[in-house]
């Protein structure tokens, strides 16, 4: 392995046809090295994980201001959402992982007796993780954490929409980490295409559903399994028990951080009509005491990751009346929180994720015609319910599929590493964090240990009926 020591000095980074030159031998190397079964040890598991953490904590610096240049985050933002995320993941595992690696005693069936039964966890050997620009630093290392206490090599491929953070991983990982175990392919679309034509044995994908199926459909051809994580649509409902001004603030919260580019923010509002002012005048109320009466020139604001983004987003402006924010500048990328009103189903707006700090907002009266406008598009990501009504929240969650979420709150959910984060349908397959994680990058083995000293006859030929009447009362 390499030194822990940080060099300083910055990784040249070589030309696309030769990064994917060096694809082949870098994939044969980590098999190789897989095959040594050098992952497979706790202590060398664990050796890896407290590595990832020195490297992150050696390098918080860097990071704060790669992420400070790619998306104008706060060194607060980038360490609550991207860096102590990812150390919580690290420390999840590094307290469980005894337990998670053990093998799980599980019941024989009587026809099996004598005999024991266990579930065996066994790393699946070389996995790609392909993460996107809106957290880069999080999406990118939180799934390793996984992957690494599941036994795996590595290979990750950051977004090069946020090339200074994606260029930090990488020097990061040069000095901590030999790239037989844990390698780092920087580059874009023709890296990514190129990684997609080799076989893995695990592919974890966070981004779009558009590549989302490109990816799945590179994996089929190796059969080799995946997890998907996408985004869609997530509603946020307001009924009329609703706290107004604390949901307020949780709402325009989850929809301004990371300046709205965040896969589970809320996507539109949903209100009861007769609470719909007083959310209003308290979605204002909340924008003015996160950053004052001139968001854009907070320091603290996020801005967008591109410029093709910005003006995405910023098209949207056109389909409603903002009655909060509204303002944009052009020359920082930047849209300022923005409700809109006078939005119907049918609006631009409504047609596809915004990932921005654009919020649209539509009126109810009731909640099953709630129920059924959501249920009638693609299972989102994520939902989230403003009531005190325990009626309206079992009904809600009984009745509507969707990824994961909050009642009376946003985002918070996936922060806890108790919970699985992952979609269902259009919005993604498989999940992750904690011990989901674990899970998702091992493959469990079922065994039964059969004892030689006692050979029950009864499912061996010939079958008499005698045979058949033994075997049903056993079995049944």
């Amino acid at each position: 392995m390499n030194s822990h020591q940080v060099i300083a000095t910055k990784l040249v980074t070589p030309s696309t046809e030769a990064i994917i030159a060096q694809i082949p031998t870098l994939l044969n190397n980590q098999r190789a090295f897989f095959k040594t079964h050098a992952t497979r040890p706790q202590y060398f598991r664990n050796q890896q994980l407290q590595r990832l953490k020195e490297a992150i904590l050696a390098y918080e610096p860097k990071i704060e201001a790669a992420l400070k240049q790619d998306l104008n985050k706060s060194k607060t933002e980038s360490y609550l959402s991207e860096i102590a995320l990812v150390l919580e993941e690290i420390g999840f595992m590094q307290k469980n992982l005894t337990k998670l690696m053990a093998n799980k005693a599980v019941d024989s069936a009587l026809l099996q007796f004598p005999a024991k039964s266990m579930i065996v966890y066994e790393p699946y050997g070389m996995v790609l993780n392909i993460a996107p620009w809106n957290y880069p630093f999080q999406l990118s290392l939180s799934p390793i954490v996984g992957a690494i206490a599941a036994g795996n090599t590595v290979v990750l491929k950051p977004s090069e929409l946020a090339p200074h953070t994606s260029a930090v991983i990488a020097q990061m990982v040069h000095d901590y980490f030999d790239p037989h175990y844990f390698a780092v392919i920087e580059g874009g679309v023709a890296v990514n295409q190129a990684l997609l034509g080799h076989a893995f044995d695990y592919i974890f994908f966070t981004g779009s559903s558009k590549v989302g199926k490109i990816v799945m459909q590179a994996a089929s051809q190796y059969l080799t399994p995946v997890t998907l994580e996408l985004g869609g649509k997530s509603p946020c409902i307001v009924d009329a028990s609703a706290d107004i001004k604390q949901a307020a603030k949780r709402i325009m919260w989850g929809k301004s951080l990371n300046s709205g580019q965040t896969c589970v923010a809320p996507d539109y509002l949903l209100v009861h009509h007769t609470v719909k002012a007083a959310l209003i005048e308290a979605l204002q109320e909340a924008v003015r005491q996160f950053y004052g009466d001139e968001v854009l020139k907070n320091p603290d604001y996020p801005k967008m990751i591109s410029q093709r983004h910005y003006l995405r987003v910023k098209e949207f402006l056109k389909d409603g009346e903002a009655v909060v924010g509204g303002r944009y500048n052009d020359d920082t990328w930047q849209i300022s929180p923005t409700v809109l009103e006078g939005v119907n189903w049918d609006s631009p707006v409504m047609q596809e994720e915004i990932f921005g700090a654009v919020l649209p907002l539509m009126t109810f009266e009731r909640i099953e015609t709630v129920i059924e406008q959501i249920n009638e598009r693609d299972k989102p990501l994520a939902l989230y319910l403003f009531s005190k009504h325990k009626a309206t929240q079992e009904k809600i969650l009984a009745e509507i599929s969707f990824g994961g979420g909050c009642i009376n709150d946003t985002l918070l959910h996936l922060t806890n590493n108790k919970l699985p984060f992952g979609g269902v349908g259009a919005s993604g397959m498989g999940n992750y964090h904690g011990q989901f994680s674990f899970y998702t990058f091992s493959h469990a083995k079922a065994i039964l240990n059969k004892s030689t000293l006692i050979d029950v006859p009864l499912r061996y030929p010939p079958y008499q009926d005698g045979k058949l009447g033994l075997i049903k009362k056993v079995v049944g």
